[in-house]
């Protein structure tokens, strides 16, 4: 899809597992050579993840084409609006909480909590310095949660960070228990945190640009995208 000129994007049709398979048979200069839109979520954040890291692309984190026919009409339209536009983007975190007050600017990476922790000790996985890090789950035990966090801390990717956003932690307990955890394991990080994303595997999952330059503000609860994704 990547060599062939007619086509201008890469849509996945669905998540699920399996694609940390195709990481080390990628070929990512061709990638490079040929960049294009590539959207997806869930599992595909192993993707996201590698092609950021191998060629320093733009991807998209965003809805699948299986979701797009049946699921919330807004996320269709906010990623029809996001990939025909070169404005800059503010999304609103104001159903969320500020954790850990602050401004934070960087660029923007992020997905399954899960899959960047599987992407931890891969050539796959880009540096987090610097960046702001959005993370979202289904359908986790509070501790596989504590767990997969306390990992990625101490595997020593967070320690560059510049800021933290909690996005849809859908089926995966009560969210004030998911709040103090977040809270226990990542406050003496020293950077800001907020709540309250709509990306993910909830009813509504905006789609995001990823590699951009960005800024967390907590006092606005805003999240905002800095320079358009397309041009």
């Amino acid at each position: 899809m990547f060599r062939d000129s007619d086509i201008k994007a890469v849509f996945c049709a669905r998540g699920g597992y399996g694609t940390t398979r195709l990481l080390d048979k990628i070929k990512y200069d061709l990638i490079r050579q040929n960049p294009k839109i590539i959207v997806g979520y869930s599992d595909i954040t192993a993707l996201l993840m590698a092609i950021q890291k191998r060629t320093g692309l733009i991807t998209f984190h965003g809805p699948v084409v299986r979701e797009l026919a049946s699921g919330h009409q807004g996320n269709y339209d906010n990623l029809i609006s996001l990939l025909s536009s070169d404005r800059p983007l503010k999304v609103s975190l104001t159903e969320g909480d500020v954790l850990i007050p602050g401004r934070a600017t960087g660029s923007l990476i992020g997905g399954n909590l899960s899959l960047i922790c599987h992407l931890i000790g891969t050539p796959f996985l880009p540096s987090l310095d610097g960046f702001i890090l959005f993370v979202e789950e289904r359908g986790e035990a509070l501790y596989r949660i504590d767990r997969m966090l306390t990992h990625l801390k101490l595997s020593g990717h967070l320690k560059g960070l510049s800021g933290l956003v909690a996005a849809e932690f859908e089926g995966c307990g009560d969210l004030p228990a998911i709040n103090g955890l977040l809270m226990d394991v990542l406050s003496d990080l020293d950077v800001p945190i907020a709540t309250g994303l709509e990306v993910g595997h909830g009813h509504k999952n905006l789609a995001l640009p990823l590699g951009l330059p960005t800024e967390l503000d907590t006092d606005r609860m805003t999240l905002s995208i800095m320079e358009g994704a397309v041009s």
